[in-house]
């Protein structure tokens, strides 16, 4: 009797644990389940929104940011840098970098420094010193003692109006000296009338946006 007792309690003991046992399986299955999914949800969420940011932000580095092969030349610090031409009229900015010093004693000479200076939302093509270089010395120096001819030259580097690089793919733009200059490229490969390559572009001063290019433009006669 006692023995007949005691197995039917037994029963009753393990029947009422096995519902217990059960919830708790199930909970710990559930449990993995939506870690498994948050874990899913977490992986295809972040290639997203990582895809979403990296365009946005290569983007607006193109855009915004100097390019080019010769900006590596350009000091990091100083009245030279890309901070410290940003602060200053264009003319002004240029005599701080010694790529341009021709430029600058060109400038010079033709009496433009307080015109180029004084514009507001300029493009200025740039030539550097090796730039004027290709140019036959004697040739140089006539074109550099005839101011009317001088101020030609120069007026034809510069647009009034600012130019992006997009704005640099396909476009034709008048210039200060009244004819216009062809633009072309992509990426950060431009060129200008065809043949002067643009080495450092997108570079701004308080007043105008430069692109330093690698050959002299010459205006129609």
């Amino acid at each position: 009797m006692n023995t007949r007792i005691r197995r039917t309690a037994g029963i009753f003991s393990v029947a009422a644990a096995l519902p217990l046992v059960l919830t708790a399986c199930s909970g710990s299955s559930n449990d993995s389940a939506s870690s498994d999914t948050a874990g899913k949800a977490s992986m295809s969420a972040t290639p997203s929104s990582t895809g979403m940011d990296t365009p946005s932000s290569a983007s607006g580095s193109g855009m915004d940011q100097p390019f080019g092969p010769a900006c590596s030349s350009v000091p990091t610090s100083g009245s030279g840098s890309f901070d410290g031409m940003s602060k200053d009229p264009v003319a002004t900015a240029a005599s701080h970098n010694p790529a341009l010093s021709t430029l600058v004693t060109a400038v010079k000479k033709a009496g433009l420094v307080d015109t180029l200076n004084n514009a507001q939302n300029v493009t200025v093509f740039a030539p550097t010193n090796d730039a004027f270089a290709k140019i036959p010395k004697a040739t140089l120096n006539k074109v550099l003692n005839d101011k009317a001819q001088l101020t030609k030259i120069l007026t034809y580097h510069v647009v009034g109006k600012k130019l992006t690089p997009m704005d640099l793919k396909s476009g034709s733009y008048e210039t200060l000296e009244k004819s216009k200059i062809m633009t072309s490229g992509s990426g950060e490969s431009y060129t200008v009338n065809g043949s002067a390559k643009v080495v450092c572009g997108n570079v701004k001063t308080a007043n105008a946006t430069v692109y330093i290019i690698d050959s002299v433009l010459m205006p129609k006669s």
